[in-house]
């Protein structure tokens, strides 16, 4: 295992392309023709795979590409006794060329909620096999419990089992602890939370969608990072966490657009994390100025290389950016990474392979440049 302690100053966010076997078989498991077991056999297969391409692009750390997923949130939190999948949210994903038909899954709190079961304790722990037998500390990622509320608001708890909406709330930091707890247990030291919906407080129509189902989009910012913090309380000290915040990754388009003012002195201030995964890769994110309310030894790691196109960054490019970020955030607590993962639902974004390790090799050699290591 790593000494140094992440986040690293050359990361990856954590969703990779899937493999045309992980695709297949999650075809063919749900038409009846492979087991449970057969489909578990063929993405341990190529989780290895990815282990071993984040080992050979020169990455100290790995995720398992989230290939027992089909999307970053839904095959966790359905797993959630009490909640159901009911519509979706009625907004629309953008690209260079203009809009993407895709409606984000809306969840409902039916009853009281309960972890029947851990949630992906055993994606940890087939990662860390592989992660071990490469040299490389293995990084789990897990949505945002954030990611419940958001689509439906309160409106979307049922009044009987939580009359008390803080009842609600403390009964899903306490599902959260145990699944940390357990983690750690397996052996994670490092967990990330993906989380999208303080980066779509940062947009005005957004808030205006939040207006609109009920909640005021300031009082949600700090009622979001309360329960956040109740999450890990009590972790361990030697656990990393860090915080990603996305604005929609949907076949190489995004939902949200807008700069972190709005969130920086709740969520950068008052998160109770090492770290956080922030997109930078183009004018939709604002300048770095938020970062100067980051508190303590709290490390910005910058998402200056975009996983929605296959173009590659130059690195005096991104050099300079890396700069212009010093001026809020001292060198040495900032990082590089994507700005997301290349694959947040099985379909992925549009380029290959291929493309995605040039762009990974690009996060290697650029921070070795600057820092010195990775």
């Amino acid at each position: 295992m790593n000494a140094i302690r992440p986040p690293f100053k050359a990361d990856v966010v954590g969703s990779l392309l899937r493999p045309q076997s992980v695709i297949d078989g999650r075809a063919r498991h749900a038409q009846g023709k492979i087991t449970r077991q057969q489909k578990w056999d063929i993405e341990t297969q190529a989780v290895e795979e990815a282990v071993a391409l984040q080992k050979d692009v020169g990455l100290r750390v790995c995720t398992d590409g989230e290939f027992r997923r089909r999307h970053y949130f839904l095959d966790f939190l359905e797993q959630i006794e009490g909640l159901e999948v009911r519509g979706g949210i009625p907004l629309k994903f953008h690209n260079e060329s203009g809009e993407v038909e895709f409606v984000p899954p809306r969840f409902e709190v039916v009853g009281k909620i309960e972890r029947p079961h851990a949630l992906s304790v055993d994606e940890f722990k087939s990662l860390k096999a592989a992660a071990d037998r490469h040299g490389l500390t293995p990084k789990q990622s897990i949505p945002s419990p954030t990611c419940v509320h958001f689509r439906g608001g309160n409106a979307a708890v049922n009044k009987e089992a939580y009359p008390d909406i803080e009842r609600f709330f403390a009964d899903l930091a306490r599902i959260y602890r145990e699944e940390i707890a357990d983690l750690y247990s397996a052996g994670c030291r490092y967990l990330q939370i993906d989380d999208t919906n303080f980066a779509f407080l940062c947009d005005k129509k957004l808030r205006e969608y939040v207006r609109n189902i009920g909640e005021d989009p300031e009082s949600l910012i700090g009622n979001y990072v309360q329960p956040l913090n109740a999450c890990l309380k009590g972790r361990p000290s030697d656990m990393t966490v860090c915080l990603h915040m996305c604005r929609g990754n949907f076949s190489s388009s995004w939902m949200a657009e807008g700069g972190y003012e709005p969130i920086a002195d709740a969520v950068f201030a008052g998160m109770n994390v090492d770290g956080f995964f922030l997109e930078f890769d183009s004018q939709r994110a604002g300048s770095f100025a938020p970062l100067k309310s980051l508190s303590s030894n709290k490390v910005a790691v910058l998402g200056l290389v975009t996983s929605k196109s296959a173009k590659l960054e130059p690195k005096d490019d991104l050099k300079r950016r890396i700069d212009e970020a010093s001026r809020y955030v001292p060198l040495e607590r900032l990082a590089l990474s994507p700005q997301c993962g290349f694959a947040s639902a099985i379909e992925g974004n549009h380029l290959s392979i291929d493309d995605e390790k040039r762009k990974l090799r690009l996060v290697v050699e650029t921070a070795h440049e600057i820092w010195g290591q990775t």
